[in-house]
């Protein structure tokens, strides 16, 4: 949360999934205004976790950076464009419906 904090990511929440999941213990769910911005912030968050854990975590949809997931184990972190955060909308899928909708906090 504080790796994306510093790099400026917006509408930040964090979904507990224990009970609900075996995937992961928490999805971290985030926007940043341009693919560029969300490519970015995908890579110093591997990094960072590469260098806190010595494990890499798994990157999808960097050519793209419309919908980045980085996969770090326990945690499963979603990065989006807003609009297409919006689209999506993966905190009511995950019964997190009290969570601002992007582009309106």
């Amino acid at each position: 949360m504080q790796s994306l904090d510093d790099d400026q990511a917006q509408d930040i929440i964090s979904i507990p999934l224990e009970g609900k999941s075996s995937i992961a213990d928490y999805m971290v769910i985030a926007s940043g205004r341009s693919s560029r911005q969300v490519a970015t912030m995908a890579q110093k968050l591997a990094e960072r976790v590469k260098h806190s854990t010595g494990r890499s975590a798994r990157i999808e949809g960097l050519p793209v950076a419309d919908w980045v997931l980085i996969d770090a184990g326990d945690i499963i972190v979603h990065l989006f464009r807003p609009e297409v955060r919006s689209f999506y909308n993966l905190e009511r899928m995950w019964g997190f419906v009290d969570a601002p909708v992007a582009g309106t906090a």
